[in-house]
């Protein structure tokens, strides 16, 4: 095989060739036909801002329901009304065994001194749907 050496071979040309001094004047020409005036850019953040805002309120209200859930809920407080009427009808308690459960202190809160007229009493015990209850028992 016979050896081959690069220097020694005639080169190839490409047959490509730029004109003279093409270089010299590319700049000056690219700059001549660039526009005049800058085309209105538009960020991406701009675009996406309504899809953050959306999830934002998402994630609020997300957030903002069990807290809703917590404060909503009735008072574990039993009012005296539904007390009364829980122990007088599905109670077997008997009066006797409510005041033996009483405490000197409760007893003393128990004891207020009310004067009434014979009018309001009438008035209130007329108005009380429980009153045949109280009477009965």
């Amino acid at each position: 095989m016979k050896t081959f050496k690069i220097e020694n071979e005639p080169k190839v040309a490409s047959g490509f060739k730029t004109p003279d001094h093409y270089f010299d004047t590319l700049s000056a020409r690219v700059m001549q036909q660039l526009p005049k005036e800058e085309p209105q850019t538009i960020s991406l953040f701009s675009r996406r801002k309504n899809w953050i805002y959306a999830a934002a309120a998402v994630l609020v209200t997300l957030l903002s329901i069990p807290i809703y859930n917590n404060y909503s809920r009735s008072s574990s407080e039993i009012d005296q009304t539904t007390l009364e009427n829980y122990i007088s009808y599905h109670s077997n308690v008997s009066d006797a065994d409510l005041v033996n459960l009483l405490d000197e202190k409760d007893i003393q809160k128990i004891n207020i001194d009310l004067n009434i007229d014979d009018k309001t009493l009438e008035n209130e015990l007329s108005i009380d749907s429980n009153l045949e209850h109280y009477i009965l028992n």
